[in-house]
């Protein structure tokens, strides 16, 4: 019998083989052409040993997206680290998770929108538990953000923060974290519905404007009456 640790190790030796091959298969033919046999068949195990594994097809394609989105998580710290101010980082990160997330419509809506059933929020802490090595250039500010799936609570923290400096008001945070959400989900659900009249670098460059343009009047209002 495998000792407890082995059986971790194996277990987590499995899930790389999985999200390997799914991985695989969203590169060279698309998400939509993602199955359950198709990853067997490429991992070289029969279809029922992936549900010992995961228990729906939407969770190995979420742990592979995140395996996609490496790339993104290097980049956000690198820009980030060229704020001066919370609203500075809070524009650059969308700056960078814009870039990033029209590159790739289909990844970033398997991580952060589409439907995963119970508990989605321990998805990404069980990836970094599989992959902790992703996480060691990560600044310790920044990790809890990453390792937060939902939409309001990665942005709203870096909100508050600004509020905690006077930047913006306090009773600005939800509306503000809540409207830029709704910008960038409304452009990439344009773009995965084939529904977009304009080239990416216009998508994003339109997005960041209208960003833009509220913390800049949350900032105004913000200003105190002498």
């Amino acid at each position: 019998m495998l000792k407890l640790g082995n059986k971790k190790i194996q277990k987590s030796r499995m899930w790389k083989y999985f999200i390997d091959a799914t991985v695989g298969i969203i590169k060279e033919e698309g998400m939509e052409h993602v199955t359950i046999r198709k990853v067997a068949d490429r991992a070289g195990y029969n279809s029922a040993t992936i549900y010992n594994y995961f228990s729906e097809l939407s969770h190995l394609i979420f742990f592979a997206s995140m395996k996609l989105l490496k790339e993104y998580t290097v980049d956000v710290a690198v820009y980030m680290d060229k704020g001066k101010t919370p609203l500075n980082k809070y524009i650059l990160a969308w700056e960078c998770f814009c870039k990033h997330s029209l590159q790739q419509p289909d990844v970033f809506h398997a991580v952060f929108i589409m439907d995963l059933g119970d508990q989605p929020d321990e998805l990404i802490k069980k990836y970094y538990e599989v992959y902790p090595a992703e996480l060691i250039n990560i600044p310790e500010d920044l990790k809890p953000i990453l390792i937060e799936r939902n939409m309001t609570k990665r942005g709203k923290s870096i909100l508050q923060s600004a509020a905690k400096e006077g930047q913006i008001s306090e009773n600005q945070v939800d509306d503000l974290n809540e409207i830029t959400i709704l910008i960038w989900q409304g452009m990439l659900t344009n773009i995965l519905n084939n529904r977009l009249d304009y080239q990416l670098e216009e998508a994003e460059i339109l997005i960041m404007r209208y960003i833009k343009q509220f913390v800049d009047n949350a900032k105004t209002t913000n200003i105190p009456v002498k």
